[in-house]
C-alpha cells in the first residue's frame, strides 16, 4: 500500500509538469458583441468564462487533470463561438452562430452541467433561456432571417 502510494504521489506531480495554456488573449472591446444590457448580463454570467477572451481561470483550473479539461473545453467554446471577436464574423458566420445558440439553449445542452455543477449562479433559469431565445430570434430577424 505503502509503494502505491508514493508511485500515486509521484504521478501526480509528474502530471503538474504538463501545463495547457491558460491565457486570454487581447480583448479589443471595438469586437465584442453589443447588445441588450440584460442579454449581456446573462452571456457574461453564463457563457463568457469559455465564448470569450475575458475567461476568469479558477485556482483549480492550473492543478492537472482539471487543467487539461478545463483548456480544452476553454479553447472548444472560443472555436464555436466567442462573443469578443463577434463583429469580425460575417452575416452567414452569425445566422449559424445565433442558430445554434437557440438550439442549445432551448435543449439546455449550454451551459455545460460541468460548468454549473462548480458555477451554480451560470445557471440558466426558464426566463434567462426565454430572453436568450426571443434576443437570438431578434438578432436574426436584423439579418434577413425569419424565425417561428
Amino acid at each position: 500500500m505503502k509503494t502505491y502510494l508514493i508511485v500515486l504521489s509521484v504521478v501526480i506531480l509528474a502530471m503538474q509538469l504538463i501545463r495547457p495554456e491558460r491565457t486570454n488573449p487581447t480583448a479589443d472591446k471595438a469586437l465584442e458583441i453589443q447588445t441588450d444590457p440584460k442579454v449581456m448580463k446573462i452571456l457574461k454570467r453564463s457563457c463568457y468564462d469559455c465564448h470569450s477572451n475575458e475567461t476568469k481561470w479558477p485556482v483549480y483550473s492550473a492543478i492537472a487533470p482539471f487543467s487539461w479539461t478545463i483548456a480544452s473545453h476553454v479553447d472548444t467554446g472560443r472555436e464555436v463561438l466567442n462573443y469578443s471577436t463577434w463583429k469580425q464574423l460575417d452575416d452567414n458566420t452569425k445566422v449559424k452562430k445565433l442558430q445554434r445558440t437557440i438550439q442549445t439553449i432551448g435543449t439546455g445542452v449550454m451551459p455545460l452541467p460541468s460548468y454549473t455543477w462548480i458555477h451554480k449562479d451560470a445557471k440558466l433559469t426558464k426566463a434567462d433561456r426565454e430572453l436568450l431565445h426571443q434576443w437570438a430570434k431578434k438578432e436574426l430577424g436584423k439579418l434577413g432571417v425569419k424565425v417561428f
